[in-house]
């Protein structure tokens, strides 16, 4: 028996759920970089006196990084290793704070938030493959919704050091927070993260056998684990690889369930506190109502790994994508109305964070280990798109005089095409263990 295959089948230890913590502690602090622009936006747009499209540029520069970073970064994980994609992409994702906090014109800012979300992009493959390789085939669904659910966290958090530090210290010190935050956990994951055993056993870099050796006695696994004998390198790129005739199918379904999703999910967690308080409600109600679509969000995705513990996985996935394209439409028609704002936004948060999570534990048991991190990071790559254009589309259309429910409803069509792809993505082998 392989450490894969003993990790597959044995109880997950305390080192195993040590790695989904610093798992998403990341994906926490993502949260909070990402959605810091939203949360900053109102006073942002006041300072340089922006109109709608300029803010839904500005929204959308970390979405383009992150796109960047999902797409780009995450082959160089396959090439030399997740741990240290992770690390580059902590210290990237860090000074893009720190360059944010300190801009004098928004077009810097812009700048500063594509280097954010390059390290957001890298960390999100490195993450969500480690957590996956990590876990027990009996709770791999689980840990991931509970690393997924990190980043609704994050927002939360967000939120509030948004409204708390933008009162005392103006919306620059929230970015100074943020990369002190991502700063912090570089030292965590320097000194704790370990090297994916996937990659260990089929790339095979130096001293490979003592590095899997020691993380099987971190694991609580005795004894000789010895690399399988190595196979002659594939001579197509990675790339190529996810459209040959075994994963054309399940990759182009994929990546337009990741698109519907994403451009939904980003749209309405980036431009709902700002059109509410467009609408009338105070900038701290704005900022309120998306900090429970966040909360939501949280509940959301541990919700969804606990359903799909028992249950398959893409059949809950589909039933949280139609619950979201409704529950959209009813979230905007009570907005009016401050409680029956808040309590929709959780459950809108809730069910689309739950469609993410969904997404992430189906994507990476899709492909093989050797090109794992890149069909991941390109599924995560074409979500990104999505999310760059919902907020740049929105801007357009809230200038040419569209309402706010009319976005709303174009979010439920956009969700709907997600279940139509969904329906017809076959569960092969590979995706059946999930």
């Amino acid at each position: 028996m392989s450490l894969r295959e003993k990790i597959d089948n044995s109880p997950m230890s305390g080192y195993q759920w040590l790695i989904v913590f610093m798992a998403v502690i990341m994906n926490l602090l993502d949260g909070f970089d990402v959605l810091a622009l939203a949360f900053t936006a109102a006073n942002i747009r006041a300072e340089f006196a922006l109109s709608a499209e300029q803010l839904g540029y500005l929204m959308s520069a970390g979405l383009f990084g992150m796109t960047a970073g999902s797409l780009f970064l995450a082959p160089l994980a396959d090439k030399i290793g997740r741990r240290p994609l992770l690390l580059i992409s902590v210290v990237m994702s860090a000074l893009g704070m720190l360059g944010s906090a300190l801009i004098e014109h928004y077009q810097a800012l812009a700048f500063w938030r594509v280097i954010t979300g390059l390290g957001v992009g890298g960390i999100l493959v490195g993450t969500n493959v480690l957590t996956s390789e990590y876990s027990s085939r009996k709770w791999r669904s689980f840990a991931i919704s509970v690393y997924a659910a990190g980043f609704g966290i994050g927002a939360v958090l967000g939120g509030m050091f948004a409204m708390t530090l933008q009162a005392e210290y103006g919306w620059r010190s929230v970015y100074l927070a943020g990369f002190g935050l991502t700063a912090l956990c570089f030292v965590i994951l320097l000194a704790w993260l370990p090297e994916s055993i996937d990659f260990l056993t089929t790339k095979q870099p130096k001293n490979a056998q003592q590095k899997l050796n020691s993380i099987a006695r971190k694991l609580g696994f005795s004894g000789e684990w010895p690399l399988p004998e190595k196979t002659q390198q594939a001579t197509k790129l990675p790339f190529t690889q996810v459209f040959n005739h075994e994963y054309r199918r399940s990759t182009l379904l994929i990546w337009i369930a990741f698109f519907a999703i994403m451009f939904s999910f980003y749209f309405v967690s980036q431009w709902t506190p700002a059109l509410l308080t467009q609408a009338g409600m105070t900038k701290e109600q704005g900022v309120s109502v998306g900090m429970m679509i966040s909360l939501g969000g949280t509940c959301g995705a541990l919700f969804y790994g606990l359903l799909a513990s028992r249950w398959s996985v893409r059949r809950v996935l589909i039933l949280f994508t139609l619950l979201s394209a409704v529950v959209a439409v009813i979230f905007i028609l009570s907005s009016s109305v401050l409680w029956l704002a808040m309590l929709f936004g959780v459950l809108v948060g809730a069910l689309m964070n739950g469609c993410i999570s969904g997404l992430y534990t189906l994507n990476p048991a899709i492909y093989a280990a050797d090109i794992r991190s890149t069909g991941v990071g390109l599924s995560l790559g074409v979500g990104r798109f999505g999310a760059i254009l919902a907020p740049i589309a929105a801007g357009k259309l809230l200038d040419l005089g569209w309402e706010k429910q009319s976005l709303y409803e174009g979010v439920a069509l956009v969700l709907l095409l997600a279940v139509c792809a969904l329906a017809l993505l076959k569960t092969k082998s590979a995706v059946k263990s999930v």
